[in-house]
C-alpha cells in the first residue's frame, strides 16, 4: 500500500507566484475575480456529503465594498448541528479503518488540485470575501494550505515509521496511532484560509472526523475548500461544515457526550469561554477532550541602537500593515532606542502615509478593508485613545476611518509615551502599529516581556552578537516564533512552526508533528512469541 503514495524525504513548499504585470497568472487571477464577482455563490451547509440549504439565509459581502453581495449563506442552528456530530460518528468506524495511506492520498490530491486548477478560485474566493491582497492571498490560501496538506502527510509518515517501541528477542511490541473517541470540533478564523482549512484537515488525516465551524466572515473561500475536499475525494460525514449563530452552534457540539477535541484559532476569549464550558461539561464526557488553541497576540519589535535601520523600517511597514495588521502575528508594539527614535519615526510616518489602501482587485494596493463593521468600530475605538494628552498616546500618521463604502482604516502610527498604554498591551487586530522609545536596553527587554499577557511572536533588531544572545535568553518565555532581524510574521508551514503560550494558547505548533499528535490517542500492544508457561520463577527454587 506504501506505493500509493510517492515517498519523498520531504516535501517542498510550494513556490510562491508573484502576480507581475504581463504574467500569466496575473491574468488567470484577475479573470476568476471578475467570474466571482458576478456569479454570486449560494453556500451550504455539508452534513453526511449533502449540500443543506436551510432557507435561513444571509449575504456575504467584501469589505471593502461592502454593498456589493458575493452571494448568500444558508445558517444552521442546534438541530443541523446534532445532524452533523451524528454524520461524523456514523462516517468514523470506516474511515478510521482505512489504511493511512488512502487517507493520505485525499489530502496529497486536494494540494495538487488547489496548486493547479483551483488555485484562482481558492485565492480570489478570499481576496474577495476577506479582503486581502494577491499577495497575502497567495502566501496563505493557496502556498500555506497546500503546504499543509503535503507536510502533514510526511509528518504522519514520519511518525508510523520511526516511533515505534523497542522489540526485544522473543517479543513484538508497537505503537497504534488510534484517532480519538468522537468528534472534533475545528472553529476557524477569519483571517487565515490555510488555518480554515487545516484545523478540520488535521485532524481528520489521521483518522478522526470532524464537524467544522468557519466564522461567518470568511464563508466564501470555506465553501470553496469543502467543495475542493469533495472533489478530492473525501468520504461524505468525515468532515461536516456547519454556519451559523457561534454561540448556539458551540453550546450544542461542546456540551456532547461525544466531543473528543476542540481545534480553535480565534480570540483568547473566546478560548477562554470554550475552556470553561468543556470544564462544567466534563462530567457528560466519554474521554477528556483535548483543547487546542491558537489565540491572540500583542507582538512585538525590539530594536537595539547597533539594529540595521533599512531592515526595521522594512519589517514594521510588512509586520505592522500587511492584510491590515489583521493577523495574530501583527507587528503592534514596536521598543526603539532613543538614539534612533527622531530620525526613525520621520522616515516611518512618510512610509505609512504612502501605504495605497482601497480595492484589492487593484493590484496597486498595499491594504485592502478591516473584515467588517464591527471591526471597524472596535479598530476606531482604540485609535481614538491616542489623544495627544501629555504622557500619554498620539497619532503620528493615519488615524482616518471611513466606512462609507468598505471598512477602510488608513494605516495609524501612534506614540506612546507610557510603554504600559492599552496601545502598547492590548490587542487590536487592524493596522494600528503603536511604538515606544525607550532609554535603556535592559528595561525594554523588561517591558517586551511583562507589559502584555500574550507571547505568540516577536522580533528583535540587533548586528551586535553579545546583544542577540542576551535578548534571546531573556525574552525566551516572551514569545512561541521568535525572529531575529526579521518581521514577525509569515511562519512557514516546515520551517517555522506557528504557535504561542501565555494567553497566546497552547502552543500546539500547526504545521509540525506534535499538533498531530494530539488527535492521536495512542495504543501500545505487545505480543509474545514465547508466552511464560509456568507461573514460578527461578528464585523460587530450592537451595
Amino acid at each position: 500500500m506504501l506505493a500509493t503514495i510517492p515517498r519523498v524525504a520531504e516535501p517542498k513548499n510550494e513556490p510562491v507566484l508573484g502576480y507581475l504585470p504581463g504574467s500569466p497568472e496575473r491574468a488567470s487571477l484577475k479573470q476568476a475575480l471578475s467570474t466571482l464577482s458576478q456569479q454570486p455563490a449560494d453556500v451550504p451547509l455539508y452534513i453526511a456529503g449533502e449540500r443543506l440549504r436551510t432557507g435561513r439565509t444571509s449575504s456575504i459581502v467584501a469589505p471593502h465594498r461592502h454593498r456589493h453581495a458575493l452571494g448568500t449563506l444558508h445558517a444552521g442552528g442546534a438541530a443541523e448541528v446534532e445532524a452533523a456530530i451524528a454524520a461524523a460518528k456514523r462516517a468514523a468506524p470506516g474511515w478510521s479503518e482505512l489504511p493511512w495511506e488512502q487517507r493520505a492520498a485525499v489530502f496529497l490530491r486536494a494540494a495538487d488540485l488547489l496548486a493547479g486548477p483551483w488555485r484562482d478560485r481558492v485565492n480570489a474566493a478570499t481576496m474577495l470575501g476577506q479582503s486581502k491582497t494577491c499577495h497575502q492571498a497567495e502566501i496563505d490560501a493557496a502556498c500555506e494550505l497546500i503546504d499543509f496538506f503535503r507536510f502533514n502527510v510526511y509528518f504522519l509518515r514520519r511518525m508510523l515509521e520511526a516511533e515505534q517501541p523497542l522489540s526485544p528477542a522473543g517479543q513484538w511490541n508497537q505503537l497504534d496511532l488510534r484517532p480519538l473517541e468522537g468528534f472534533v470540533f475545528a472553529v476557524t478564523p477569519f483571517n487565515f484560509t490555510s488555518i480554515a482549512g487545516n484545523l478540520p484537515t488535521a485532524p481528520a488525516l489521521v483518522g478522526n472526523t470532524v464537524v467544522w465551524k468557519p466564522a461567518q466572515t470568511a464563508m466564501l473561500s470555506a465553501y470553496y475548500i469543502m467543495e475542493l475536499l469533495i472533489e478530492a475525494g473525501l468520504p461524505p460525514g468525515v468532515i461536516n461544515l456547519v454556519s451559523g449563530p457561534a454561540a448556539e452552534i458551540s453550546g450544542v457540539a461542546l456540551s456532547h457526550p461525544d466531543l473528543a477535541g476542540v481545534h480553535f484559532t480565534g480570540s483568547t476569549g473566546v478560548f477562554h469561554q470554550m475552556w470553561r464550558t468543556v470544564g462544567q461539561n466534563i462530567d457528560r464526557y466519554r474521554a477528556y477532550p483535548r483543547l487546542v488553541g491558537e489565540t491572540g497576540g500583542k507582538d512585538f519589535i525590539l530594536a537595539h541602537e547597533s539594529a540595521d535601520e533599512d531592515a526595521l523600517v522594512t519589517a514594521i511597514l510588512r509586520g505592522g500593515y500587511e492584510y491590515q495588521g489583521q493577523k495574530c502575528s501583527a507587528a503592534s508594539r514596536i521598543y526603539l532606542p532613543q538614539a534612533m527614535a527622531t530620525r526613525l519615526l520621520d522616515r516611518l510616518s512618510s512610509e505609512v502615509n504612502g501605504l495605497r489602501m482601497g480595492d484589492v482587485c487593484d493590484f496597486r494596493n498595499f491594504v485592502g478593508a478591516v473584515i467588517d463593521r464591527r471591526a471597524f468600530q472596535s479598530i476606531r475605538s482604540y485609535i481614538e485613545l491616542a489623544d495627544g494628552t501629555p504622557g500619554g498616546a498620539r497619532v503620528l500618521s493615519g488615524g482616518v476611518c471611513d466606512d462609507r463604502e468598505g471598512y477602510f482604516i488608513r494605516p495609524t502610527l501612534i506614540q506612546a509615551d507610557d510603554p504600559r498604554h492599552r496601545l502598547m498591551s492590548e490587542e487590536i487586530f487592524g493596522p494600528v502599529v503603536t511604538v515606544h522609545v525607550y532609554r535603556d536596553y535592559q528595561e525594554a527587554l523588561e517591558l517586551v516581556d511583562t507589559a502584555s499577557p500574550y507571547a505568540l511572536t516577536g522580533a528583535i533588531f540587533a548586528r551586535d552578537r553579545a546583544v542577540i544572545h542576551q535578548s534571546m535568553a531573556r525574552l525566551r518565555q516572551a514569545a512561541g516564533n521568535f525572529y531575529i532581524n526579521d518581521k514577525p510574521t509569515g511562519a512557514v508551514v516546515g520551517q517555522q512552526p506557528f504557535g504561542g503560550a501565555r494567553a497566546s494558547g497552547t502552543n500546539d505548533k500547526a504545521g509540525a508533528p506534535v499538533n498531530l499528535l494530539r488527535w492521536i490517542s495512542l495504543r501500545t500492544i505487545k505480543e509474545n512469541f514465547v508466552p511464560p508457561t509456568d507461573y514460578r520463577y527461578g528464585f523460587l527454587a530450592a537451595e
